[in-house]
């Protein structure tokens, strides 16, 4: 078990370290801050890809009962990797807050000290509370109180992670400068696609398939499901749907913006039809 674990915790920081020392000698234009948010986002890609091939293998394994079917990757994925990957990346988010603000000339970025944890504490709180409440909630119930049961919703589970190498890819574009190219806008497009489906639908799906499996109605399904499995859930949807939310003002405000381009590039603009475009933020 314990080697097992061990694997996943150098596994990332060794792919985040391989990349921090390779990107510099081919982007040699760019900053720390560049390198560090860049090996940042490929580490979670390839987290990702490893965890939506899980849930699909899992979930493809346990249709028949998806409460006692049993797949052993439910669980050692889990152990291996998702544990250890979920306390590297808290560590990973602060090096690209912390070099980011530097870059800006930010006088409390000279060194790492109590005060560059707590502006990243704060500015992330959501974030970073979502990985600890994965850590120390949905890691327990997985290992210990689930009693070898619903194995298919665990698997569930790995496949919101489908949606964060389009994430990933967008930010590497956008680090590129490629923002404008076509395929940053497909892949903007898949971005809200996949983060719908399986970031906030997924979860009124496992009520649906629970549901199925007891015969009872979809409404009817929170009261068949203990208080504390709602309040689970409603944990993991609720920041979901907030940055879904902060997506899709994100996509409009490009939308805007890009419009805003080609309406003052065209001959003769009428200054009536001509948007106003937003400025970019930092989200």
């Amino acid at each position: 078990m314990f080697h097992a674990l061990a694997c996943g915790a150098v596994v990332f920081p060794g792919l985040f370290f391989t990349f921090r020392k390779v990107l510099p000698s081919i982007f040699k234009h760019w900053t720390e801050a560049d390198v560090v948010l860049v090996s940042e986002r490929l580490v979670s890609t390839i987290h990702a890809l490893m965890a939506t091939t899980v849930g699909v293998i899992v979930v493809s394994s346990c249709r028949e009962n998806v409460i006692t079917d049993r797949h052993w990757l439910a669980t050692h994925f889990v152990i291996w990797y998702g544990s250890p990957y979920m306390s590297y990346d808290i560590y990973a988010m602060y090096l690209s807050h912390y070099y980011r603000f530097r870059v800006k000339g930010h006088e409390d970025y000279k060194g790492h000290s109590l005060r560059t944890v707590t502006s990243f504490v704060r500015r992330e709180f959501l974030l970073v509370m979502h990985h600890i409440a994965l850590l120390t909630i949905l890691l327990p119930i997985t290992l210990f109180f689930r009693q070898d049961q619903g194995d298919y919703f665990i698997g569930c589970l790995f496949l919101t992670e489908l949606s964060t190498p389009f994430v990933s890819l967008g930010k590497i574009l956008i680090q590129l400068g490629l923002q404008d190219c076509l395929l940053h806008k497909v892949n903007g497009g898949l971005v809200l696609l996949s983060f719908f489906l399986c970031r906030i639908l997924l979860f009124p799906y496992m009520y649906w398939v629970y549901g199925s499996h007891y015969s009872i109605p979809l409404y009817r399904v929170p009261f068949h499901l203990t208080l504390s499995a709602n309040l689970g859930i409603l944990c993991i949807l609720a920041p979901q749907v907030y940055w879904f939310v902060l997506l899709c003002r994100k996509g409009y405000r490009l939308y805007k913006r890009q419009r805003g381009v080609k309406v003052q590039d065209s001959p003769l603009p009428s200054p009536s039809e001509a948007p106003v475009a937003d400025g970019d933020k930092d989200d």
